[in-house]
């Protein structure tokens, strides 16, 4: 499927009404789409930590177990973690959400074609691990039932793989401070910087 969603505008639409969820963005466009929407003291951006969003966002829902997480990250971060997804499903945590930011290509190092542009499927994976709920979406009508959903509680990891068009979009640049930016995130959830 190409990328038909407009991906700041996806993104905007997830955050919208985030309520009190914590929100790990995978680095590059995701960590910028979550950034342009609003900086937030409960966003954790990661830089340099290629396929560690899902796992970040996983150990964040076992510390946090009364709070919603929410990572948004690419397919070509994903693709790389794809062995986090079966722990993901094997401990089955009911407050983590995953959105998959896909447009086929890797992004950040030229736009080359990405696995998922050559036909691998990561909602199939994650379903096909255990995660309860997987699905594609590839039309507003399905984000906003995407949206919709994941506003109730769920049975376990939900994993949404949100097909967005392929382009290069300015960069909305948080902090790359990762010091500040973790004890900004500690501050937040009322814990002492270390």
């Amino acid at each position: 499927m190409t990328g038909v969603l407009d991906r700041r505008d996806a993104v905007s639409r997830l955050l919208a009404n985030r309520g009190d969820a914590l929100v790990v963005t995978g680095l590059g466009s995701a960590t910028y789409d979550v950034h342009a929407h609003g900086d937030h003291d409960a966003n954790y951006y990661l830089w340099g930590a290629m396929g560690g969003a899902a796992l970040v966002g996983f150990g964040l829902a076992q510390a946090q177990p009364d709070r919603r997480v929410l990572v948004i990250t690419g397919d070509g971060e994903q693709l790389m973690a794809l062995g986090g997804l079966a722990t993901i499903a094997a401990a089955r945590p009911t407050n983590l959400d995953i959105v998959v930011l896909d447009n086929e290509h890797y992004g950040e190092t030229g736009m080359q074609t990405s696995h998922t542009g050559l036909g691998i499927d990561l909602a199939a994976v994650a379903a096909a691990i255990g995660f309860p709920d997987t699905r594609v979406v590839g039309s507003d009508a399905e984000l906003d039932r995407l949206i919709d959903d994941h506003a109730a509680p769920a049975g376990g990891p939900r994993l949404a793989v949100l097909k967005i068009r392929a382009e290069n979009l300015p960069r909305s640049m948080p902090s790359r401070d990762a010091v500040f930016i973790k004890n900004r995130f500690r501050a937040h959830l009322g814990l002492t910087p270390n």
